[in-house]
């Protein structure tokens, strides 16, 4: 069999894992693609294909979106290799099937690193493309993507026995991918002489991030932080409702985080409050997505200047807020 590329129309959504179903839900209410659009539609395991549709807005809980795609007929893993490379030469796999034949072509690709990673890292901002297999011998892909992350994804070396929770790995997520959402800002990782103010704390998992990179935490929350947190010189902990404290009194932070569990409303009222106190330099913050999410609000959050907003590897039902204003 000859091998041959047949460039196809339309464009792909690669979902998070186990959100396919808000990936789909996100198309419709947001009106990204009409119902008879969408009645198209075609899963290559958590590839999403619109064969009508090419891609103007990428959903929030796409990892990647496929926006030249075309179809691989290859006889050999060694074509298969040759082809890709030849069209560019960073390739990921999102396979659902053929995992083994599908990694015997990845091994012979030039490397990208797929393994797990140690924080701090700095991810290439490089073009990735993003391949799977319909079958033994056909390959969907495109060689261009959303994401500089290989297929979207990244995972960090878990830390069992020093962080108090394992939330600390969502904000190893939001610092890594940080400059990526914001290329044209040098933006630096919270480091020694920075103090942040952490709201919704406990038990501690961003104020151990936060204090590993040198940082004074202010941590806020009704209940306690692990105890090593609390002995801590370096952390101040405020037993309270961070969303109800005078904003003046509190004074200058380099940073502020909020992994809050409240409704949005809430978390945008307080994020606004401190843009008007001109007290906002760089945030980060989950938006909590409980119920119907309301996207006329979400709307609302990413029209905030200096503002981006994502889904990331590490979240569940909920949205990251960045903030960069210097």
């Amino acid at each position: 069999m000859a091998v041959s590329i047949e460039k196809i129309s339309g464009s792909a959504y690669l979902a998070f894992p186990e959100m396919s179903y808000a990936l789909e839900a996100e198309f419709l209410e947001r009106n990204i693609v009409s119902e008879e659009v969408f009645a198209s539609k075609k899963f290559f395991g958590d590839i999403l294909y619109l064969p009508d549709h090419e891609a103007t807005l990428i959903p929030y809980f796409c990892k990647t979106a496929l926006t030249d795609l075309f179809i691989l007929k290859f006889d050999s893993i060694t074509d298969a290799v040759h082809s890709l490379c030849d069209i560019q030469r960073n390739w990921a796999p999102a396979l659902f099937q053929y995992f083994r034949r599908g990694m015997l072509i990845q091994d012979k690709m030039p490397y990208v690193n797929l393994k797990v990673r140690t924080f701090p890292c700095t991810i290439p901002q490089s073009p990735i493309g993003v391949y799977t297999l319909i079958d033994e011998h056909t390959i969907f892909a495109s060689a261009v993507t959303t994401s500089f992350l290989p297929a979207g994804n990244i995972e960090f070396v878990e830390n069992h026995e020093e962080p108090p929770s394992r939330a600390y790995l969502k904000l190893y997520e939001a610092l890594t991918v940080l400059p990526l959402l914001f290329p044209e800002k040098k933006v630096l990782l919270p480091k020694a002489q920075n103090r942040c103010l952490d709201a919704g704390a406990c038990p501690g998992g961003w104020t151990w991030v936060l204090r590993k990179l040198g940082a004074s935490v202010v941590a806020v929350d009704r209940s306690e932080l692990d105890q090593n947190l609390m002995n801590d010189r370096f952390v101040t902990f405020m037993k309270h409702d961070a969303f109800t404290l005078n904003i003046d009194e509190l004074g200058e932070f380099d940073w502020i985080f909020s992994d809050v569990i409240c409704y949005p409303q809430r978390l945008y009222d307080w994020i606004i409050s401190w843009i008007q106190s001109g007290k906002l330099h760089k945030a980060i913050c989950t938006i909590k997505l409980q119920g119907k999410t309301d996207w006329n609000l979400i709307d609302k959050f990413a029209q905030i200047p200096n503002a981006r907003i994502c889904h990331m590897n590490y979240n569940k039902h909920e949205l990251c807020l960045f903030i960069i204003n210097d």
